[in-house]
C-alpha cells in the first residue's frame, strides 16, 4: 500500500504524536509497503525528501512555533499537503491527531476520492479547558468534523472511545499503542546512576513527559517533601521553572531519548504520572517495560494501562493528596513495588509496535474493502 501519514508532530518533536507516527512509518516500511509522511517544519528540519533520521520521505509543511510553548509548533496552511498525497499516489491517507496539519490531510483525501484513517491521540477539549478556561465546544466542533468526514477513527483507550461517542464521533475502533520492550526493559537497572540520583538511597520516584500545565506536574510537591523519597523529572516545557521553584530538592534532568532514557526509567523505584487528559500514556507503559510500578490518576488511558493493585495504583484525578499517600505506601514496601513490577512487565510484553502495527495495516485493509463494496 501507498500510506501518507499526515502528522501534527514527528521527530525530532519528542510526544506520543510524533513517537506513534515514526513507529507506523517505520512498521510499513518494514512490511514492504510505501509510506510519505506530512509534517509540520521545525527549525533545521531539512527541505521536502527524506530527513535525516526518518524511515521514509518526509514533506515538511512551514510552520510557527505555539506562542508561549515554542516546542509546540502548528503548520501553516499550504498546499504541499494535497500535492505530496497527489504526487505520492496514495492508496489511503493516515491523519495521526488531526486538528490543523490533519483538516487540510481530510480535506485533500476527500477531494482526491481518497479514504481517510484518523487517528485521535490528543484531549485538545482538555487542552483547551487548561489554556484558556474555555473553547472545549470549539474543540470538540472541529474534532467531529475531521472524525465525521473519516472512514473510521481509531482512539487508543477505551475512555478515549466513550469520549469520542459521547460527542457524537462514530465508525470507531480501538487501537492501542505499542512498546519497544526490547529498548524498555528491567536489565537496564544502573546502580551507578542510582548512587548519582540518589545519594542517600532514597527511594527515587519518576516522572518523565512534558513540563506542561496540563500535565499537573505541580502535583509532586508532596512526594517531593516525602521522607526517604527523592523525585526525578525527565523532560521540558513551559513549566520547568516554575516546578523547579516548586519541587525543591527535585532533580531535574531535562530532555532525555533513546538508550539514555531506557536506563532512567529501569533505575527508578515508582513512576509518577499526574496528566488527567491522557487519551492513552505512553510513558506509563515504558515504564512498566521498564519493571517499574506506576502510580497514575484513574482518568483517561491510565485506566486501560494500569491494574489497580496487581501493576500500580490509580488515584483521583487533581488530588495531590492521594498521590502522595500512594507513593508512600510504595516506598514503604519493596517487595510490593517488586511485585507490581513484574506484574507490569508481564503485562505489555506482546503489546509491541509490530503487533499494532500489523493490527493498523489490517484496518488500513478493511476501510479499503469497505470503499471497494461501496464503489461496486
Amino acid at each position: 500500500m501507498r500510506v501518507v501519514i499526515v502528522t501534527e508532530s514527528f521527530p525530532p518533536d519528542v510526544n506520543g504524536v510524533a513517537h506513534c507516527a515514526q513507529q507506523t512509518a517505520l512498521h510499513l516500511v518494514r512490511r514492504g509497503h510505501d509510506p510519505l509522511v506530512v509534517a509540520p517544519a521545525v527549525p533545521g528540519s531539512t527541505p521536502p525528501g527524506p530527513d535525516a533520521d526518518a524511515p521514509c520521505p518526509v514533506v515538511r509543511v512551514p510552520s510557527l512555533p505555539l506562542p508561549g510553548y515554542p516546542q509546540v509548533r502548528v503548520a501553516l496552511p499550504s498546499r504541499r499537503v494535497a500535492a505530496a498525497i497527489t504526487a505520492h499516489r496514495a492508496d489511503i491517507v493516515h491523519l495521526a491527531s488531526p486538528f490543523v496539519l490533519g483538516v487540510r490531510g481530510m480535506t485533500a483525501a476527500a477531494r482526491l476520492g481518497l479514504p481517510a484513517v484518523a487517528v485521535y491521540q490528543t484531549d485538545l477539549a482538555g487542552y483547551a479547558r487548561t489554556y484558556m478556561g474555555a473553547g472545549e465546544s470549539a474543540a470538540w466542533r472541529r474534532l467531529r468534523a475531521v472524525h465525521g468526514a473519516a472512514d473510521r477513527t481509531l482512539a487508543p483507550s477505551t475512555a478515549a472511545v466513550r469520549d469520542l461517542e459521547a460527542h457524537g464521533i462514530g465508525r470507531i475502533r480501538l487501537w492501542r499503542r505499542g512498546v519497544d520492550t526490547e529498548r524498555f526493559r528491567p536489565a537496564l537497572r544502573d546502580e551507578e546512576l542510582r548512587r548519582a540520583l540518589a545519594p542517600g538511597g532514597e527511594t527515587i520516584v519518576g516522572y518523565v513527559g512534558r513540563l506542561a500545565p496540563e500535565k499537573h506536574v505541580d502535583l509532586l510537591a508532596g512526594v517531593a517533601a516525602l521522607p526517604g523519597a527523592r523525585v526525578v523529572v525527565v523532560g521540558d516545557g513551559p513549566s520547568e521553572p516554575g516546578l523547579r521553584a516548586a519541587l525543591p530538592g527535585a532533580v531535574f534532568l531535562g530532555r532525555r531519548t533513546g538508550t539514555d532514557l531506557a536506563r532512567i526509567f529501569a533505575s527508578l523505584d515508582v513512576f509518577a504520572h499526574t496528566g488527567p487528559y491522557e487519551t492513552f500514556c505512553q510513558t506509563v507503559q515504558e515504564a512498566m517495560a521498564s519493571g517499574v510500578p506506576v502510580v497514575a490518576p484513574a482518568a483517561g488511558g491510565p485506566l486501560d494501562l494500569v491494574d489497580h493493585r496487581r501493576t500500580g495504583l490509580l488515584v483521583p484525578p487533581d488530588d495531590p493528596d492521594a498521590l502522595s499517600e500512594a507513593v508512600a505506601s510504595l516506598t514503604a514496601a519493596p517487595a510490593l513495588r517488586d511485585a507490581y513490577g513484574r506484574a507490569g512487565r508481564a503485562a505489555v510484553e506482546r503489546r509491541t509496535w509490530a503487533a499494532v502495527g500489523d493490527e493498523l495495516i489490517d484496518h488500513y485493509r478493511e476501510v479499503l474493502r469497505e470503499r471497494t463494496a461501496v464503489a461496486a
